[in-house]
């Protein structure tokens, strides 16, 4: 049995939750930043992440199908607006850590889209989120136990 971090550590827990009250309460609105959270979790492979922020984005009212469809994005664009597609581009660039990073040309077309705070948020969205991922995944968090969903109608 892996230790609860958020007993264990939870002035760390604490600094993580507002970091991302920060974030969802900013410039980028809080469903771009769960959409970011839940992309960064999907190549990430947090289970308890991916659960956790397609929730949050369906509260948000955000489309099941745009949801549905996040992996494969880039296919879809129709779906997602050019903050939204910028922003993803972003997160890929920078999960897993790689060592190219955002490229010059990546930086200058998010920051058409995004002013100096918004980049600098959306930068620390990602990092955010992959510490989360992180966490979860070396404690192996257990999703929440919810009421099995209906099948949708066909």
């Amino acid at each position: 049995m892996r230790d609860k971090f958020y007993e264990t550590s939870p002035e760390a827990v604490k600094i993580q939750r507002s970091l991302g009250e920060y974030l969802a309460a900013g410039p980028l609105g809080k469903a771009l930043v769960e959409l970011v959270y839940l992309r960064v979790s999907q190549i990430n492979g947090c289970a308890y992440c991916l659960d956790m922020h397609s929730t949050a984005l369906r509260k948000e009212g955000v489309d099941q199908r745009k949801l549905d469809v996040l992996a494969g994005w880039r296919e879809a664009r129709s779906l997602y607006s050019e903050r939204e597609q910028l922003a993803l581009e972003v997160a890929e660039a920078l999960v897993p850590n790689t060592r190219d990073g955002v490229s010059d040309d990546l930086y200058s077309r998010a920051r058409q889209a995004f002013d100096g705070r918004e980049m600098t948020d959306l930068v620390f969205t990602i990092g955010l989120m992959s510490s989360w991922n992180r966490v979860a995944i070396a404690f192996h968090a257990e999703l929440p136990r919810r009421a099995p969903a209906k099948a949708a109608a066909e």
